[in-house]
């Protein structure tokens, strides 16, 4: 019989478009605390992640997924800030500034699939919106790796012009919905790196 552990399975928001620009930027600045960069190794795009489940059924969550965001257009974020969780490694996240409807949004997924089912971190009243930019810093570069992130003072906005679920490690794409983006948005190359990874914390 087979005992491997189930992999996680997550429901994000991405942006697929050259908005994302300043975010892989920031990522290739912050893999200069890493071993490796974290987040281009994953193979999937910038992202704000609403929710990870270890255990779900998978016709729920490609159901959940359509009823919120088959209507939604794409959702335009600022970032001016960098935060970070402590794990086992540092963590570095881009903090959105208007994030009403990303709340909105939050709130409507966690009323189709009981948060008791979620990873505590994404629940209602727990969930820090985040777009993480790199999640292996060891301990020991942290304080400079913090003190990069507070001097840091780019300022942009990123249009999040899609949403799926995945699995993951690695990210598998189970399904994905495209956001229609404002008249005139311009479209990116495909974006390689960043994904939701929640084993061991927030990311």
């Amino acid at each position: 019989m087979d005992h491997a552990p189930h992999m996680p399975y997550g429901i994000s928001l991405k942006s697929l478009n050259a908005t994302a620009s300043p975010v892989l930027e920031l990522w290739d600045k912050a893999a200069a605390f890493e071993e490796t960069a974290s987040m281009r190794a994953l193979n999937y795009p910038p992202h704000l992640t609403l929710a990870v489940y270890q255990e779900i059924d998978l016709d729920q969550l490609a159901e959940a997924l359509d009823r919120v965001f088959r209507t939604c257009p794409a959702v335009t974020l600022s970032f001016s800030s960098i935060g970070h969780f402590e794990n086992e490694f540092l963590v570095l996240w881009g903090r959105p500034n208007n994030g009403e409807q990303l709340f909105q949004l939050h709130a409507q997924l966690h009323r189709e699939i009981d948060p008791t089912h979620c990873h505590e971190h994404y629940r209602p009243g727990n969930w820090v919106p985040h777009c993480t930019i790199a999640t292996k810093i060891p301990m020991a570069k942290s304080q400079a790796a913090i003190g990069w992130a507070n001097r840091n003072r780019m300022r942009f906005p990123v249009t999040f012009d899609a949403a799926d679920c995945v699995r993951f490690p690695p990210v598998e794409i189970l399904r994905e919905i495209r956001l229609p983006c404002p008249t005139g948005q311009q479209k990116a190359p495909p974006i390689i790196g960043g994904a939701v990874h929640a084993e061991n914390g927030r990311h």
